[in-house]
């Protein structure tokens, strides 16, 4: 079992409605979870996070609001962004941006993905994302 050197831990209000999103609709697996407090390590294609319902010894530095994570995305390569996509609007989910072809800088020309961004119950940002390739120059539009 290959644990990642770095794992967001994101706490949500409602741990059944964050539950139903990340591991009924997404498609998260569950590594392991407890009870008491309402917790799961979860896993998404090599990705992984853990969830934790808000209790009263949670680590929160001060107040917490809607949205969660303001100013943050968490960004998920994906094998298939498009199907991902229908599977989360066919849940009732609302994306936050729709699908859409990114081309970015590289120190070797440029490198695109196909993603979409979408929050979670709480607000949380998440990119799904699924690598175009690499090009020398940037490739056109469309």
């Amino acid at each position: 079992m290959d644990w990642c050197r770095l794992v967001p831990e994101l706490n949500v209000s409602d741990f059944r409605a964050s539950w139903r999103f990340y591991v009924e609709t997404v498609g998260f697996t569950v590594r392991y979870r407890r009870r008491e407090p309402r917790f799961a390590y979860l896993e998404f294609e090599g990705a992984q996070l853990m969830i934790e319902e808000l209790h009263k010894d949670s680590w929160v530095p001060t107040d917490i609001a809607r949205p969660f994570g303001r100013g943050m995305n968490l960004q998920l390569e994906c094998t298939d962004v498009e199907a991902l996509r229908d599977r989360v609007l066919g849940a009732g989910y609302e994306l936050y941006r729709g699908m859409e072809d990114a081309w970015d800088e590289t120190d070797e020309g440029w490198s695109g993905q196909r993603q979409f961004i979408i929050p979670d119950p709480d607000g949380y940002l998440l990119r799904f994302c699924q690598y175009l390739g690499d090009w020398k120059r940037k490739p056109p539009a469309g």
